[in-house]
C-alpha cells in the first residue's frame, strides 16, 4: 500500500483474472500518443513549409481556389496522421501477438520476469489502474545491440558495455489517464528497480518513443540514459521518416 499519494492505491503482482483490464490498459496506453505525435509532426518547420507548397500549388491548380488549397493542404496533414497511426497500431498489435497474448508464459512461469498491477477502489470496486513488466535477458556484444541502429552511442568504454551482464528489459509501464501524477509510476518503477537489483541486473534497459515526453521525463528522474536511437517502429520506415518518430533506448546501471 501506498498511503503517501493523493489516492491509496496497492501494488501486487498480475493474475489471470487482470488479462482483460491490462491488455486494455496496454493498448490505450499506446494509442494515445498518435495525437501528439502527429501534432509534433504537424508542427515540424519541414512538414509546415511542405504544407504550405502543397496547399498553394492546389491553389493554383484550382484557378485560385481556397477550397482547393484548403483541399490539398489537408491531405497532406491526413498522410502524417496516418503515418502515425500506423506506427502505434503495428506496435500494439505486435506486442498484442508476442508477450501480451501469454502472458502467463511470458511473465508468470518465467522466475527472469514480473508483471505488476496497480489497483484502487471506484465506487466500491477495485479498478486496475496501472501495469507494469520486466524481463531479464543476456547482453549482446555492441556490435551485436547496434548493428541495425541509427545514432548508437555507446562505446567500448560505456559502463553500460559487453561485460554489463545479464540485464532487466523494461517490457512496459503504464498508468491510466485519471491517476497519473499521483506518484503512482514513480512507485511502480522502483518495483521494476529492485526486482532487477534482487536478481543481481547489472542494468535496466528500455525502449521509448520520441513523442512520450512525458514517460521519457519520468525515465531521467530514474537517472536513465539515452544510449541510442533507431527507427525500428514496426512498421514502414517510411512512415517513421515522415512522422519522424524515433524509438529511444534508454539505460541505467542498478
Amino acid at each position: 500500500m501506498a498511503p503517501k499519494n493523493n489516492f491509496p492505491f496497492s501494488i501486487r503482482r498480475y493474475a489471470p483474472s487482470d488479462q482483460s483490464a491490462a491488455t486494455t490498459l496496454f493498448r490505450d496506453g499506446i494509442m494515445e500518443h498518435v495525437y501528439p505525435a502527429f501534432f509534433k509532426a504537424l508542427s515540424h518547420p519541414d512538414h509546415i513549409g511542405i504544407a504550405l507548397s502543397i496547399s498553394m500549388a492546389g491553389y493554383v491548380l484550382g484557378g485560385s481556389s481556397y477550397f482547393q488549397a484548403l483541399l490539398f493542404g489537408s491531405a497532406w496533414a491526413g498522410l502524417l496522421y496516418y503515418c502515425c497511426h500506423e506506427i502505434y497500431e503495428c506496435y500494439a498489435q505486435q506486442r498484442a501477438t508476442a508477450d501480451m497474448a501469454d502472458v502467463q508464459a511470458s511473465y508468470l512461469d518465467n522466475p527472469d520476469a514480473a508483471f505488476w498491477v496497480a489497483e484502487t477502489e471506484v465506487k466500491g470496486q477495485q479498478k486496475l489502474v496501472g501495469i507494469a513488466a520486466v524481463i531479464g535477458k543476456r547482453a549482446e556484444g555492441d556490435g551485436e545491440r547496434f548493428d541495425d541502429w541509427n545514432g548508437g552511442v555507446i562505446g567500448e568504454e560505456s559502463e553500460f558495455g559487453q561485460d554489463a551482464g545479464s540485464y532487466g528489459e523494461l517490457m512496459l509501464l503504464a498508468v491510466a489517464f485519471p491517476w497519473r501524477r499521483k506518484c503512482l509510476g514513480s512507485e511502480m518503477m522502483q518495483n521494476v528497480m529492485d526486482f532487477c537489483k534482487e536478481r543481481g541486473y547489472g542494468r535496466v534497459a528500455l525502449d521509448v518513443s520520441s513523442s512520450q515526453t512525458a514517460a521519457v521525463a519520468l525515465y531521467q528522474k530514474f537517472d536513465f540514459v539515452q544510449t541510442a536511437s533507431h527507427n525500428n517502429t514496426h512498421s514502414n520506415r517510411w512512415f517513421s521518416r515522415l512522422a519522424r518518430i524515433s524509438v529511444l533506448r534508454m539505460e541505467k546501471v542498478v
